[in-house]
């Protein structure tokens, strides 16, 4: 169904030249010596065949039966007086519009060759422009229509287009929607995990650190010792506070604001070796680079989680913590030389709860992943403990612009 403007305008012309032909086809017949009655009839018939036009179009090859029975009853006005030959006119316009192009040209050139001996039949003569005159008004018609027929096909093509872009924009709106309810999603998802890291590797840490030096005050006799094992708690729950407050702004660990991943190492190991009397030093080889900020947080955290588990777990002496940058990476080693543990067992294991233990080695070695690194435990009982971390060089250099 054609819904364009111009169209509509078109078929409204159509209907008032048909109007004005028949009222002058009228006159003229009657003033040239037409039975009024018999003129008026056909003409009423004529026109009311027209106006069904629309509604018998409507059913299947109703319109070719609707153009055929008003080219007849326009045979019977012309029997009825030649003055009415004129509606041949609006029969072109409506074969271009009603018949296919074939049919439509072989119908037209029959009501031509009527409207052409026509004054043959009445006056006995014919003329030049008897013939070319409703010849030109032929091809003009026929011209015109299917014209008008394209204009209407590309109306409603037009039409058509812009309801699919109405509805693809409506999809690519839900789409959207849909993508930034995932994304949301996914960054909510992100965000826990990272919360869960930040607060084993720091903040539970720092709680680990604090409850053992609790207990050891519990068993202290000496006032001495029993003031430092205090200030050392002090010490850690201000820290644990301070790194709870930057974990929910997701800001750095605090031992990254003063300098280097090197020195922020060395801090955290000494601040472990005073707390637990375990002795601890750091070798670095080789003259680190400037790291990302998210590589030298990641390497920290290997560092803090590994010398927790060495006070929770170990029963050490003495830990190495080694930094070692190589051409293609950066490794952080924390080798003790506790009790160690069988790694077989502890991997078999660690992929239960988190309550059962393992899951900071586990976020451990996600964090590295994500940054194209990995992480390696050698242990075995009695035989100390070896956690080596390592961030390729080539990764960390993506994240410069």
């Amino acid at each position: 169904m054609d819904r364009t403007g111009t169209s509509r305008w078109l078929r409204l012309g159509q209907h008032a030249l048909l109007g004005v032909l028949a009222l002058v086809c009228g006159l003229r017949a009657i003033t040239d010596g037409a039975h009024p009655l018999a003129e008026l009839t056909a003409l009423a018939a004529f026109i009311g065949w027209y106006a069904a036009g629309p509604r018998l179009a409507g059913k299947g090859g109703g319109g070719t039966v609707w153009f055929v029975g008003l080219t007849l009853l326009w045979a019977v006005l012309v029997l009825v007086s030649p003055e009415n030959v004129w509606l041949a006119f609006s029969l072109w316009l409506l074969a271009g519009h009603v018949l296919p192009l074939l049919p439509a040209v072989i119908v037209s050139l029959t009501v031509f060759v009527v409207v052409a001996l026509e004054p043959v039949r009445a006056t006995g003569e014919a003329s030049f422009a008897a013939i070319i005159g409703p010849f030109i008004g032929m091809v003009v018609a026929l011209g015109v229509a299917k014209a008008q027929q394209a204009l209407v096909r590309d109306g409603i093509e037009r039409q058509r287009l812009i309801t699919s872009l109405y509805a693809a924009q409506e999809e690519s709106a839900a789409l959207t929607d849909e993508l930034a309810r995932v994304q949301r999603a996914e960054g909510a998802s992100s965000e826990r995990t990272r919360l869960s890291r930040d607060i084993h590797d720091g903040i539970a840490q720092g709680f680990s650190s604090i409850l053992l030096l609790a207990r050891a005050a519990l068993s202290e006799h000496d006032p001495d010792r029993l003031r430092e094992i205090l200030r050392h708690v002090e010490s850690g729950a201000a820290e644990g506070l301070e790194e709870s407050r930057r974990v929910v702004g997701a800001l750095a660990p605090a031992d990254l604001d003063e300098g280097s991943l090197t020195g922020a190492v060395r801090r955290v190991t000494e601040r472990f070796a005073q707390e637990s009397g375990v002795a601890a030093r750091v070798v670095v080889t080789g003259s680190l680079t400037s790291l990302p900020t998210t590589a030298e947080v990641t390497l920290l955290r290997c560092v803090q989680g590994a010398l927790a588990n060495v006070r929770t777990h170990a029963d050490a002496h003495q830990v190495v913590v080694s930094i070692d940058e190589t051409p293609d990476s950066v490794r952080v080693d924390v080798v003790d030389d506790g009790r160690g543990f069988d790694t077989e067992v502890w991997t078999a294991t660690a992929a239960g709860s988190p309550k059962d233990g393992g899951y900071g080695l586990r976020a451990t070695r996600a964090r590295l992943r994500e940054l194209g690194g990995g992480l390696a435990v050698e242990s075995a009982p009695g035989e100390g403990t070896a956690l080596s971390a390592w961030i390729p060089l080539s990764h960390t250099a993506k994240e410069y612009p």
